[in-house]
């Protein structure tokens, strides 16, 4: 039985590159049709799809999704595009003024108002499932619809609607290099906020590292949004491929979640992906797991411009595809955790789980996907909070969000939960074995202690109990 996940996109171009490449994988037209050879590939195909049986003609597979816009450009684009009749018709709703990069728009006023319509297509859409796993958001944290909404939504689902699923969150992190708007670093801190406190695992996406990695790795002189947007969809096929097919070593979302989050806060992850190469070098390259494994925990595969040489890695989950043997996996993955010692911490033993799938992607023999929870994700949300600071001590641009109804101290709040964030990160960069042994040693001492103590107030209350008696007498 498929363990059902619905997708819900405030990122729709990000979206659009997603469902292209998962209906390539499991052999699927533009229009929902099946036209592959594999039966692997519909052996899990309701993960993503409803199968809906028509009369005379083949089933169709119709998107488990539900897509969202505070504007309607984007959403007629794909109505009126291939997919215009992949999707139902009635899972887009759209604004008419669109959230202006406004955070406080998107969360307040404008995305408020389209709440009631949202969710009550989410429930339509839950109510057709039989093992509803969780949600994944695709939403980016710069604008007003991503971040605004994408937070108003995030709360709604972990508060009020379904606080027992899985809330996924794919979350595309603006920089400096790569800016649309001046108030980016603002719409981002808010979202964080709500992300630390409402997701359960979120895959932090950075776009100068797209840039970075396009140019270097794909040889693209000058990256267009399309092919930023293949790179993220290749992830998001990645991290899903063990839900959606057969496979010898197997998780889903939850499983996911349990092994990549030891602590509720530190969910944040940073996703890579490999081979990434220039199409025109396929001849040259060679794949084998032990490249596949060192190319996945290398910085220059990395979708977040950070360094993992300063941080630690608390947990990391590999994903293979392709013909990949078990041992083989295993023995590289212990292989660069032996050499690599000092990047790991050594207080969580085998802290990097491994999946295995033989289904590969489409125009590949074998691929791998990491997620890992680094330390290093900190520069990430320093890098944010350096530009939020000064705008904000300033006061710059504040009047646009308080003039929707919010409150200047939610800045504050934001400002001081990153702070704690970041705190958290490196209190935990710095823990050591020793420190836990020291600590384990205290505490056994303070329980024999304890225990003497108990025994010794125990004999003195029983002597006074028995001086009472013979008073009395």
């Amino acid at each position: 039985m498929a363990r059902e996940i619905v997708n819900v996109q405030a990122g729709n171009q990000v979206g659009e590159a997603f469902w292209r490449m998962l209906l390539a994988e499991h052999g699927l037209d533009e229009d929902g049709h099946y036209k592959g050879n594999d039966p692997l590939q519909l052996a899990r195909v309701g993960v993503y799809f409803n199968e809906v049986e028509l009369s005379g003609l083949p089933n169709k597979y119709v998107p488990r999704s539900v897509q969202i816009d505070l504007e309607e450009g984007v959403c007629d684009r794909i109505r009126s595009g291939p997919f215009g009749s992949l999707f139902r018709p009635d899972t887009f709703v759209t604004g008419s003024t669109g959230a202006g990069n406004n955070w406080a728009k998107g969360f307040y006023t404008e995305g408020a108002e389209l709440m009631d319509n949202i969710l009550e297509l989410v429930r339509k859409q839950t109510e057709a499932t039989e093992a509803l796993q969780g949600f994944q958001l695709l939403h980016s944290l710069g604008g007003g619809t991503g971040a605004g909404l994408g937070s108003l939504l995030l709360s709604k689902f972990r508060e009020v609607e379904y606080p027992d699923r899985m809330l996924q969150t794919y979350s595309i992190l603006p920089s400096p290099k790569v800016s649309e708007t001046v108030v980016e670093p603002y719409n981002a801190l808010l979202s964080v906020h709500q992300l630390v406190e409402n997701s359960d695992m979120t895959l932090c996406i950075d776009n100068e590292a797209l840039y970075d990695l396009t140019q270097r790795s794909l040889k693209v002189k000058q990256p267009s949004f399309d092919d930023l947007n293949k790179v993220v969809s290749q992830v998001m096929c990645g991290v899903s491929t063990s839900l959606r097919f057969p496979g010898q070593l197997n998780g889903d979302l939850r499983k996911l979640a349990m092994n990549l989050v030891p602590f509720p806060r530190l969910h944040f992850l940073i996703p890579s992906y490999a081979p990434l190469y220039d199409p025109k070098a396929k001849a040259y390259m060679r794949l084998n797991v032990k490249d596949l494994t060192n190319a996945v925990f290398d910085r220059a595969n990395y979708l977040v411009a950070c360094d993992p040489r300063f941080g630690r890695y608390l947990t990391a989950a590999t994903i293979f595809r392709g013909k990949v043997a078990s041992q083989e996996a295993e023995q590289a993955v212990f292989d660069l955790q032996r050499k690599n010692s000092a990047q790991f911490v050594e207080w969580i033993p085998d802290n990097v789980s491994v999946s295995l799938c033989s289904v590969p992607p489409v125009g590949q023999t074998q691929a791998a996907t990491c997620l890992a929870n680094t330390t290093a994700v900190q520069e990430l949300f320093k890098r944010t909070l350096t530009q939020f600071a000064a705008m904000y001590k300033r006061r710059a641009y504040l009047h646009w969000y308080t003039g929707e109804g919010m409150d200047s101290m939610e800045f504050s709040e934001a400002e001081s939960n990153t702070h704690d964030l970041i705190a958290e990160y490196q209190q935990y960069q710095e823990a050591t074995a020793d420190e836990d042994e020291e600590a384990e040693y205290e505490y056994e001492e303070n329980a024999v202690g304890g225990g003497e103590y108990e025994e010794q107030a125990a004999e003195g209350e029983y002597e006074e109990h028995v001086e009472d008696v013979e008073y009395q007498e």
